[in-house]
Formats: structure tokens, C-alpha cells, sequence
């Protein structure tokens, strides 16, 4: 090959190097600026009036004018999350079909349910990790103790003589009282409830003495007396809650897992799209009417990068699933 022809062919080559750099730049830029064109969903995979849903309803509106496009929330309640996750998990990946995830539907349950439909790590786009919560456990009011010592001496004196309640086989509050059995050698009996509400109402009402439930969902039980806080699940002890000690103070640090809420997408969808809807939902989270209305759950506000929602995922997913192994729960 003559060195004329050499010049040619580094030339030729480079020049179609740079036009599939432009090609792509130009995708990526088209996909940033042309989406979204059309009313996006944003599915929630548990009933209307719950934690979940008040924090997607918080979010919605100014995300939808961030975006230029309404933000529509769709409730999708069934199997504690399953029904709604598998609608995100075998929706387009376009960007128009959304969906806010939990640590029920995208660790607890895929963990216990082997043919729960999807699989939490690999069919799904981790946006942005909105907030988290703390998880308490609390007692009736009449149960007799009010510190974790006296907890754990009442349950050891009854060996699963007390029950706790939980939404359900499979859902958080089972498992991380699970958990909270397998680090402290504590024995007690699961009752499953259809659901947040009715398990938090079978404590309230002496049903049944024990729950571990998110902070949220139980905290205006617990302010007004009708159950008693013994440990939270928080990184440091919480101004609403300030004399409960957290599972780390108790040296069950393993069991000091918060709950968390975030979005995704199906699995594939374009980064440039995942970083734009990042980008609009961190701004809308700086808003301060709307962080005061998350926060007002209970929740803590976090606006995490993809990948640290990805990370933090994968994380809680790998514990459910190796205590489920451990445990030898089924969901029977």
C-alpha cells in the first residue's frame, strides 16, 4: 500500500469515526430535547393514601412542569407491590411509563417470591432516589414493656407466645422483624395482614401486641399514645422520636435498614433520558414547599444520583435475599 493510499485510509476511517460520534451526540441531544412529547405516568404500586403515594403526589406536579408534560399518578395496588412492579419492569422504555420504588416491592418481596415476575437488579432503570424512612417497632400500649430490654425480656419469658403483625408474607415489616429474630435469637409468630392499614390497626386496637412497621405509617399512633416505640431504624435518633434509642445504639446495627422510595423505569431506558428526569425531580426536590411535605411523613428527603439509587437497591435486595436463604422463609 502506497503512503498515499495509508493517508487515505487513516483519513477515511477517521472521518467515519467522527460522523458515528456525531450521529450519536446527535441521538443523545435529540432524545434530551425532544422528550418528553406526551403526558408521562408515574405508577404507584400501592393504594391511594398511603406513604408511597403521598410522596408521588408530592413530587408530581412540579416535576410535570419541570418537564413541560403532566406527571400522571396511577395507583396499581395488588400483591404488595408485585402488580405495580411488574407494569413498570414490561412497560416501553421510552420515558413515558414510571414508577415509584419501594423497598417491599423491589427487595422484600422478590426476594421470598421465586416467580414474582421481575427481577429487581436487571429490568429496571434506577432514576433517582427520592427519601427515605425510618422503621419502627412498636407494642400495644398494654404490652408489658417500655424499653428494648424489657421487650426482650418479656418475649424471651414467652417463647413465641406474642405475634407480630405485618402487611403480609413477604412484605418489610415481615422481614425485618425476621431480621431483628435472626440478631437477637428473639421467637415470635408472624400474622399476616392484607396490608399496611389493617396490620397497624390490629396493634392499635391490641389484635395483636407487636409491629415493625415504617415511621410514617405508624408515627401519629405512636404520638398520640395508642402505641409505644422501643427501637427505630435510623441512621441517628430522630427529633419526632428523641428518646427511642436506634438499632445501632442497641447493638443491633444489621437491623437499623430505613425504607426508601424512588423512581424508575424500565430496564434500557436512555441515559439521557434518566439524567434529565434526575435532573427535574433533584430541582423539584430543593423546593421547599415540597421537601416540607414529604418531610411531614416522616421521611427523609435524599435526591440520590442513579447510581447511588442502583447501589442502594442492589444492597438491600442482597439482605433480603440471603436472610429469605438463612431463614428458610417461604411463603407459606
Amino acid at each position: 500500500m502506497t503512503l498515499s493510499r495509508r493517508c487515505f485510509t487513516r483519513q477515511l476511517a477517521s472521518a467515519l469515526a467522527c460522523c458515528t460520534l456525531s450521529l450519536g451526540a446527535g441521538q443523545a441531544m435529540a432524545e434530551q430535547t425532544e422528550y418528553p412529547e406526551q403526558p408521562i405516568e408515574l405508577l404507584v404500586p400501592f393504594a391511594a393514601g398511603g406513604t408511597t403515594d403521598i410522596i408521588a403526589r408530592a413530587i408530581a406536579e412540579p416535576l410535570g412542569k419541570e418537564l413541560g408534560q403532566p406527571v400522571l399518578v396511577v395507583n396499581i395496588d395488588g400483591q404488595g407491590g408485585i402488580a405495580g412492579a411488574q407494569q413498570i419492569a414490561r412497560s416501553a422504555a421510552d420515558g413515558y411509563r414510571l414508577g415509584i420504588a419501594t423497598v417491599s416491592s423491589m427487595a422484600s418481596n422478590p426476594a421470598i417470591h421465586p416467580d414474582v415476575g421481575y427481577h429487581p437488579l436487571n429490568d429496571f432503570s434506577p432514576i433517582i432516589h427520592i427519601a427515605s424512612a425510618p422503621n419502627v417497632l412498636s407494642v400495644h400500649s398494654s404490652f408489658p414493656a417500655k424499653s428494648y430490654a424489657e421487650f426482650v425480656k418479656a418475649v424471651q419469658a414467652k417463647p413465641d407466645g406474642y405475634r407480630y403483625a405485618s402487611s403480609g408474607t413477604g412484605g418489610i415489616g415481615h422481614l425485618q422483624m425476621e431480621l431483628l429474630q435472626s440478631l437477637s435469637g428473639l421467637a415470635m409468630q408472624h400474622a399476616p395482614y392484607g396490608g399496611a392499614g389493617p396490620a397497624l390497626n390490629s396493634v392499635v386496637t391490641g389484635e395483636v401486641p407487636i409491629l415493625f412497621d415504617n415511621l410514617p405509617s405508624s408515627l401519629f399512633s405512636v404520638t398520640s399514645g395508642k402505641l409505644r416505640p422501643i427501637a427505630i431504624a435510623a441512621p441517628e435518633r430522630i427529633a419526632a422520636l428523641p428518646q427511642v434509642p436506634t438499632f445501632k445504639e442497641l447493638g443491633l446495627e444489621p437491623a437499623n435498614r430505613m425504607a426508601y422510595y424512588g423512581i424508575v423505569g424500565p430496564k434500557d431506558l436512555p441515559r439521557p433520558i434518566v439524567y434529565k428526569i434526575h435532573a427535574a425531580t433533584a430541582k423539584v426536590l430543593s423546593m421547599a414547599n415540597v421537601r416540607q411535605r414529604i418531610e411531614d411523613t416522616g421521611a427523609q428527603v435524599i435526591s440520590g444520583s442513579p447510581e447511588e439509587f442502583a447501589a442502594q437497591i442492589k444492597a438491600e435486595y442482597e439482605v433480603y435475599e440471603e436472610l429469605v436463604k438463612q431463614r428458610k422463609l417461604t411463603l407459606e
